[in-house]
């Protein structure tokens, strides 16, 4: 009798089963359109870091960076394994372009990471946000990429977002402290053409004018350049005090330690920004770089920082080379974090995600706890606010460890006083 009961139990879930209306199956209504991926098939994230020229370790560093993230996941996402497609950007427009180009022709593609370079993100980040993607760059600090205040950049787009600082500032503060701590009212700067070294001897140009200052030689080089000596004369005939050039490697490693072979510039100061703040560097200029000043983002502090310098250290037996890693590594967990926060996953582990809603999750983002520290991201994509540093290389002995401990000047302590 017990059997019987069981039996028509059995038979009567089965029947109210049977009766219930089948699941309707999964409809796009993005306005973007949708990525659909298989139960068995990967997630597949891009990323456009330059591995190629004088700047490719500055993309081997944002692989590492990455690397780390998708490691402590065990290279999965909500049961899928993340498969990581890298192009080299670069460090140029039209290698951003054709990078992004490569990306954006596979349909799986459901974000981007990168660029290294402000140069090869202006025609990347335009190429993805049409294709109707989201790039998030751990580099990128050209202020045109977002916005100041509330005036959009000029080279703005809607998918386009950053995890390290706007460097609208950094010409300020650069400007600020060569005027007001060394008592320079004369400058001189030179770019490479490049889109992060001309906004910022631009924006340095203008504070270091508006503080009384005079920018008596504004001129540039090219990339592949090795001879600087012509140009360094020219800098020594403006009868400037100090010379202002936030470019590359190696052209920058040229130019610092060419100056010490110039008559008249023997005593001249001289500042460079974070792109080539690198043990690489640093062991290339040695001592002809003493006392030469770099104006970069402050170093992150607090317990989320020490934890992922331990972990990179591990993973890599290295410490952290280089100031944008950490904000790489938090342009990634971004990525990741949003594409969880949006899926829609059916019962045999199907994944749908909307490209615009995961646009739309990334401008929402608030307390989003990074390496770097709280993550909120604005209108236009900023999702960093952090400070600025001015550092001076005494002791190249040290590496980069030492010249990042030799904080000269910043932003906070000026807030602060």
């Amino acid at each position: 009798m017990l059997r019987y009961k069981v039996v028509v139990s059995f038979m009567f879930m089965v029947m109210v089963a049977a009766c219930q209306p089948a699941k309707p199956p999964f409809e796009c209504k993005d306005a973007l359109g949708c990525v659909t991926i298989a139960p068995d098939a990967p997630i597949k994230i891009g990323s456009l870091q330059v591995v190629s020229g004088g700047q490719a370790n500055l993309g081997e560093f944002g692989l590492q960076a990455i690397g780390l993230a998708l490691t402590e996941r065990d290279n999965r996402l909500l049961g899928h394994p993340i498969v990581l497609q890298n192009e080299d950007e670069g460090c140029t427009p039209e290698g951003g372009a054709n990078a992004a180009l490569k990306l954006v022709a596979d349909p799986q593609i459901v974000g981007i990471i990168g660029t290294i370079c402000s140069s090869s993100a202006i025609n990347a980040a335009k190429i993805m946000s049409e294709a109707g993607l989201v790039m998030i760059s751990g580099a990128n600090t050209v202020p045109a990429l977002t916005g100041v205040g509330d005036e959009k950049g000029a080279n703005w787009q809607a998918g386009y977002f950053r995890t390290i600082q706007n460097a609208a500032y950094w010409g300020d503060i650069a400007a600020t402290f060569v005027s007001q701590k060394l008592g320079v009212t004369k400058a001189a700067t030179i770019h490479d053409n490049d889109a992060y070294a001309e906004a910022l001897t631009e924006l340095f140009s203008q504070k270091f004018t508006a503080l009384g200052g005079e920018v008596v030689l504004a001129t540039s080089i090219n990339r592949g350049d090795k001879d600087m000596l012509p140009i360094l004369a020219a800098v020594a005939k403006s009868e400037s005090q100090f010379i202002f050039y936030p470019i590359f490697q190696p052209e920058a490693d040229y130019l610092t330690i060419q100056t010490k072979d110039v008559v008249g510039l023997e005593k001249i100061q001289r500042m460079v920004a974070g792109s080539v703040a690198t043990d690489k560097f640093i062991k290339s200029v040695e001592a002809k770089g003493i006392g030469m000043y770099v104006v970069v983002t402050a170093k992150p502090s607090g317990a989320a920082f020490d934890k992922f310098s331990a972990d990179f250290k591990a993973k890599y037996n290295t410490n952290v080379p280089h100031f944008t890693v950490p904000y790489t590594y938090d342009a990634t967990n971004l990525l990741l974090k949003a594409i969880e926060q949006v899926v829609l996953k059916d019962d045999d582990n199907t994944l749908h995600l909307g490209r615009q809603a995961l646009r739309d999750a990334l401008y929402t983002v608030t307390d989003f706890q990074g390496a770097t520290g709280e993550i909120h991201c604005n209108k236009f994509g900023d999702c960093n606010i952090g400070s600025v540093s001015v550092l001076q290389l005494n002791d190249p002995a040290t590496g980069l460890d030492g010249l990042n401990d030799n904080v000269i000047f910043s932003s906070t302590l000026e807030k602060s006083k």
